[in-house]
């Protein structure tokens, strides 16, 4: 079992390709994850970054905390203003919005509804008599003090 260094030092002196061929697979994880992970990513941003800078006065947005509310005054490059409800108004970062729900531009005005007339409401409510009008409870009709409207 004697080994002669001089065939021991020359089994090993070959090794220009093998270093070629060991960084491939490196090379290869590199590309997948460049076209699965990061340049899609990469996109969405670019999209959202967009969204963001195209928000105006009207459009109705989804914060990223859940509150859906619609844009009154864009008070800044990196704040506005977002009503939430009637008279409530709270200053948002641009970069909170996750969404934008509907665009003010694009939205039609809504056409006002006709009142029901007398004869109709009458005709309705005997059609309905068998169902109860809702319980107005002990509140006397009033909304719940955990609700978060305004009270008219």
């Amino acid at each position: 079992m004697l080994i002669s260094t001089a065939h021991a030092q020359a089994a090993a002196g070959g090794g220009g390709d093998s270093f070629l061929v060991s960084l491939l697979p490196l090379l290869l994880i590199f590309v997948i994850f460049w076209f699965f992970l990061i340049r899609p990513q990469q996109r969405k941003a670019k999209e959202h970054r967009e969204m963001v800078q195209a928000v105006k006065r009207g459009d109705q947005v989804l914060t990223a905390g859940g509150i859906i509310g619609r844009v009154t005054k864009v008070l800044d490059e990196g704040t506005i203003q977002v009503e939430i409800a009637d008279n409530v108004r709270v200053r948002v970062a641009r970069e909170t919005i996750s969404q934008v729900m509907s665009k003010s531009a694009q939205a039609k005005p809504a056409k006002p509804a006709e009142e029901k007339k007398p004869e109709e409401e009458t005709a309705e409510g005997a059609e309905s008599a068998d169902s109860a009008p809702p319980p107005t409870g002990a509140s006397g009709g009033r909304k719940s003090m955990f609700s978060f409207g305004s009270k008219k």
